[in-house]
């Protein structure tokens, strides 16, 4: 498949307006989501009205905006929940994450894969099996991820909440280490090359060169 038959749709779900991204293949209808969020309603929407084969579920990180509602588009889906294991233990308390801003949620389901560092992914039918790169950037959370999309004709980062526009996300949660976030950002985000599009998990777009240049906290 061409990478220009690659349709990205990246939009806003839930009520802290996660960046969910999803990577499909027009013809063949399969399709890997990106950070599902917490409105499985609103996702399963646009994966009907688009007759969507979801592959896999990609996850940044285990906040409940990220997350929260992951077992419900898995079980409609079939698609496997993907996870880095540093964060079992907030998936595990997502309940209790959600409670934190009086939301309630249902009990998580099982992870079917945890994620490791440099693990690539892609769309089987579709000739492009490794577009996807993980990339484990430790901060936000310690199972914090990346996912470095790199095709001939363009390269993005879905960065979740490690690298936003002008800011990093923050390391005051638990998990969170801001040692850990700058050196993940220096050492694994900004050897990419400088035209990659940063893709946060909220928030505006973004240039990696930019970032590297001008970000108030983490310069190259």
């Amino acid at each position: 498949m061409s990478e220009s038959k690659l349709k990205l749709e990246t939009f806003m779900v839930g009520s802290f307006g996660c960046n969910c991204t999803i990577l499909s293949n027009p013809q063949t209808k399969e399709a890997i989501i990106v950070d599902p969020g917490n409105d499985a309603s609103a996702l399963m929407k646009k994966i009907n009205e688009q007759e969507l084969k979801v592959k896999l579920l990609l996850h940044t990180h285990a906040h409940f905006d990220h997350i929260g509602q992951s077992k419900e588009i898995h079980e409609k889906t079939g698609a496997p929940i993907c996870l880095h294991h540093d964060d079992k233990f907030l998936y595990d308390a997502l309940q209790e994450q959600g409670a934190w801003f009086g939301m309630r949620l249902s009990a998580p389901g099982k992870i079917n894969h945890y994620l490791n560092h440099e693990e690539e992914f892609g769309l089987q039918d579709s000739g492009l099996t490794k577009m996807l790169k993980t990339l484990h950037t430790p901060g936000h959370t310690p199972g914090s991820c990346c996912f470095h999309l790199s095709l001939p004709d363009q390269t993005i980062l879905f960065s979740g909440d490690t690298l936003f526009k002008s800011s990093i996300g923050r390391t005051d949660l638990p998990g969170g280490d801001f040692n850990e976030i700058k050196k993940s950002i220096k050492e694994r985000v900004y050897t990419l090359p400088e035209e990659t599009v940063v893709v946060s998990g909220h928030g505006p777009n973004t240039m990696l060169g930019i970032e590297m240049r001008t970000n108030p906290f983490v310069k190259k």
